[in-house]
């Protein structure tokens, strides 16, 4: 993938942690100016990519709001004037407990973010994508994308959508020179995974022993996948769901 994103613009949501935090820097080791997108700032992140090199910049934006995302779209075309790919990263886990247990503010909140945001996000960037005559998008699923996950109805519900919701976006624009596909993290060393284990080593281990290759994935391993599938090596795959889950869906 060497070269393959110089003098390109990615946006990524969820950029100041994690996942986004790992992709928004291998984006820009790979040459290309990044936009970090996120409700929280993490200087770490722009200091490390712009210590590369790199050209990058931080906007604010809670994706659940239509404004800021109009408002990331147009500090994005304002700054370099292009978007080229774009990663919709941004997700939270919502509250654990089972579907009974499951608050309607806590589901309207999880959807919000996790669902309506991608599609939100996708709204606006497409557009800004199709000026430069194609580009890729990822969108950040999940295992539980892919099978149930008991104590998060919720967040299992907003991953299946991200999935379905890509299939046909991507359907949509495949000859419009825009591919669209999905990562499915499974249990990725990040901070999301550190709530939900609450920090507990025996709990972390737990999951880990879950993993057919016997540890926790690296937000990094993500970021490859991610990378990959905006690249040219991948020019003919659009539409597909990929697990970077150590086996787990395989199991």
């Amino acid at each position: 993938m060497e070269n393959n994103f110089k003098d390109k613009v990615a946006l990524i949501t969820g950029a100041s942690f994690g996942i986004g935090r790992a992709t928004a820097i291998a984006f820009a080791n790979k040459g290309a100016k990044v936009v970090l997108a996120d409700w929280l700032e993490n200087d770490e992140v722009l200091k490390t990519i712009q210590a590369s090199g790199a050209e990058s910049f931080f906007v604010k934006c809670d994706v659940s709001s239509t404004s800021d995302i109009q408002r990331m779209i147009k500090e994005t075309h304002k700054k370099f004037g292009r978007l080229d790919y774009a990663f919709n990263n941004a997700g939270i886990e919502g509250v654990m407990g089972n579907t009974v247990e499951c608050s309607e503010e806590n589901w309207e909140k999880t959807i919000s973010i996790n669902l309506k945001g991608v599609w939100n996000c996708m709204k606006h960037e497409i557009p800004e994508i199709l000026k430069q005559g194609g580009g890729a998008i990822v969108n950040c699923a999940s295992i539980a994308g892919l099978v149930g996950y008991q104590g998060l109805p919720a967040y299992v519900a907003s991953k299946h959508g991200v999935i379905g919701l890509t299939k046909t976006a991507a359907l949509e624009f495949a000859k419009s020179g825009i591919r669209i596909n999905a990562v499915c993290p499974g249990a990725i060393k990040t901070p999301m995974i550190d709530r939900i284990t609450g920090n507990k080593k025996e709990v972390e281990e737990q999951f880990a022993a879950m993993e057919p290759i016997g540890r926790l994935g690296q937000p990094d391993e993500v970021a490859n996948a991610v990378l990959w599938l905006c690249s040219i090596e991948a020019s003919f795959v659009t539409g597909i769901s990929m697990a970077v889950d150590g086996g787990w869906i395989a199991q």
